[in-house]
């Protein structure tokens, strides 16, 4: 569905992007997951064909995005974190005016998504909230039912209930119709939820990319208590990142660390926790800081 190979891109002096290659194959929910300002709106861009490649290549359903727009930006749905809509006009205006472009707008589906959003049809774009702005967007992105959906941070900034309320049409439009997801947002427990496979991104380079059962069977966290204060973390062989202080740790380790548990008893610890890790977790263990910043959740 999506072919990105060794793209490169710079502004003036820095790198947005250094020799970034990700494939997103039909059918599946690809998250990409990073800090803000990682890398992944102008990934994102340059898969819409927004921007040119300086370097590289982009390719979706086989095309050039840049060369052949039209082709490609008529099988996609688009939510992005500005929410771009014309305010001027109707939640109805803009239903009908989003329809006339789209042969398989389905006014049905439209409708359904209007009134679990409980968008009032005859409110102005620039009268509704932010989290409106964003329900309104995503209706009109998932009614003509696009073969790929990209969503861009589409509920950064927005308050937990609304969040939840997006990310739930996005679910159960993934579960019954089996679409192909490209899912961009530094929200992590997001992703998570829908995710099957997980690409981490920072400072414009791929840092990680698995699928997201591979990430949870490939890990584990495990927390180790010591008889007397540590400190600073012990140092065992296959441990990512550390977590904790005083007389108890918490590490993310390789689940092939089989030698963890000799190591741990030789330095006088004993392992008082074992479960798998978050995705937040994994991507720190990777890149070494989180995704979102302090606050946000």
């Amino acid at each position: 569905m999506i072919t990105v190979s060794e793209l490169t891109r710079r502004f003036g002096a820095r790198t947005a992007l250094a020799s970034v290659s990700l494939s997103v194959t039909r059918g599946a929910v690809h998250g990409l997951v990073g800090a803000n300002g990682a890398g992944k709106t102008t990934l994102i861009k340059h898969i819409l064909g927004l921007l040119r490649a300086e370097s590289g290549s982009v390719r979706v359903f086989g095309l050039d995005p840049v060369a052949d727009p039209v082709a490609v930006l008529s099988r996609i749905g688009y939510l992005s974190e500005e929410k771009d809509l014309p305010g001027w006009m109707r939640v109805d205006e803009l239903i009908r005016y989003s329809r006339a472009f789209y042969p398989a707008w389905d006014d049905v589906y439209a409708e359904e998504l209007r009134q679990t959003f409980a968008l009032d049809p005859t409110m102005k774009i620039s009268d509704l909230s932010r989290g409106q702005k964003a329900q309104a967007g995503l209706l009109i992105a998932l009614a003509y039912r696009p073969e790929l959906l990209v969503l861009d941070e589409p509920s950064s900034g927005l308050d937990p209930i609304v969040r939840r309320d997006i990310l739930g049409a996005i679910i159960r439009t993934i579960a019954s119709e089996g679409r192909t997801v490209l899912f961009s947002s530094h929200l992590l427990d997001e992703v998570e939820q829908v995710a099957d496979h997980v690409t981490m991104i920072d400072q414009g380079r791929i840092a990680h990319s698995a699928p997201m059962d591979a990430l949870r069977e490939s890990y584990r966290c495990v927390t180790i208590r010591f008889e007397e204060s540590q400190p600073r973390p012990p140092a065992f062989a296959g441990a990512l990142c550390w977590d904790g202080g005083d007389r108890e740790w918490t590490a993310v380790v390789h689940r092939d660390s089989g030698e963890l548990d000799g190591a741990v008893a030789s330095s006088g610890g004993r392992v008082v926790a074992e479960r798998a890790p978050s995705l937040d977790e994994l991507f720190i263990a990777h890149v070494g800081t989180p995704a979102a910043p302090d606050g946000e959740a």
